[in-house]
């Protein structure tokens, strides 16, 4: 029997890419352009992803049968192609909520705390003009949060939110899968009433600017915004004017429309946002988590088994 060769998009923990490589061919891709995945992948049984592929790169991948998203977004693998070509493609629901919800709690602190402000001008300015900047400072206890979103990681953060007085208010498509941690409002009443806004979904053709101008308006101007959910979700140019006209107080960035910033770009020069690379999933206990995961369900399907974090199931019918 011919050992199975895997490409992988990016290097994974290192343990867990030696444990692969033992029973594997292993190819790390050097770089993550198109020409360089459609070139590497048209050999292989197996990919495991971390970067966006390429709309086409199932077209020529003659021997893949499976794809393993190193992560839980789907947004970069075209499901659809897979399941046409009949590859069974898994994510890992769960493996980094953590991280994120942790990440978040860390820019509630710091945005309510007022903490990167007070940094920089205790820095710059001395002690005695930082001090007056705790002034109107807010407790978290005392603010409401709204979650865009709620899934793994909205439920996991209103349970946190919860435990230390917040109250949470969330817009989900199921407002009947909401526990006891967050009370269902449509997205316009959830924008005006809340403190804090997470955006915590998934990038979908609905979805796609959801945080709009028009969106913007309804913001209370006290009102600050974190987005871990994909950049598209947010309309970049109008959150910026929204923020020079002082319709919200600031945010914070994980994700990005591009989806990897340059520095030239106009929100570096908004001091009112924090910005971030794509990161909040990124801790060294998710990428181990992660890593154990993929491992373990491409093992499994090596085997012929099904795991039940196969997002097309239909494609073992055929």
């Amino acid at each position: 029997m011919s050992i199975p060769k895997v490409l992988l998009t990016n290097p994974i923990h290192r343990p867990e890419q030696q444990r692969l490589s033992e029973l594997t061919r292993v190819v790390v891709a050097p770089d993550t352009s198109p020409a360089t995945l459609r070139r590497l992948v048209r050999d292989c049984d197996a990919m495991i992803v971390r970067s966006h592929l390429p709309a086409d790169i199932f077209e020529d991948a003659a021997n893949l049968k499976f794809v393993v998203r190193h992560g839980v977004g789907l947004d970069m693998v075209p499901l659809e192609a897979a399941t046409a070509k009949g590859i069974a493609v898994a994510n890992m629901p769960g493996g980094n909520t953590q991280a994120v919800v942790e990440y978040v709690l860390a820019a509630m602190f710091a945005l309510k705390r007022n903490i990167v402000a007070i940094d920089q001008s205790l820095r710059q300015d001395g002690w005695q003009a930082a001090k007056p900047l705790s002034n109107d400072c807010v407790e978290l206890g005392v603010s409401v949060l709204g979650i865009v979103g709620y899934g793994s990681i909205g439920r996991r953060l209103a349970q946190i939110a919860t435990a230390i007085g917040m109250s949470v208010l969330a817009h989900t498509r199921r407002p009947q899968t909401l526990d006891a941690n967050a009370q269902a409002r449509a997205l316009p009443d959830l924008l005006a009433q809340s403190d804090l806004i997470v955006l915590a979904c998934p990038h979908t053709p609905q979805t796609h600017h959801l945080i709009n101008a028009n969106a913007l308006k309804q913001m209370k101007p006290s009102a600050q915004l974190i987005n871990v959910a994909r950049g598209p979700v947010v309309d970049t140019d109008a959150l910026i004017a929204a923020l020079q006209k002082g319709q919200l107080a600031g945010a914070v960035l994980d994700v990005h429309e591009p989806a990897i910033l340059t520095g030239q770009e106009p929100i570096f020069g908004m001091s009112n946002v924090v910005l971030t690379p794509h990161l909040a999933g990124l801790t060294a206990t998710s990428m181990t988590r992660l890593s154990q995961g993929v491992v373990d369900t491409l093992f499994d399907l090596f085997k012929g088994k099904r795991p039940g974090n196969v997002v097309n199931p239909e494609v073992f019918e055929r």
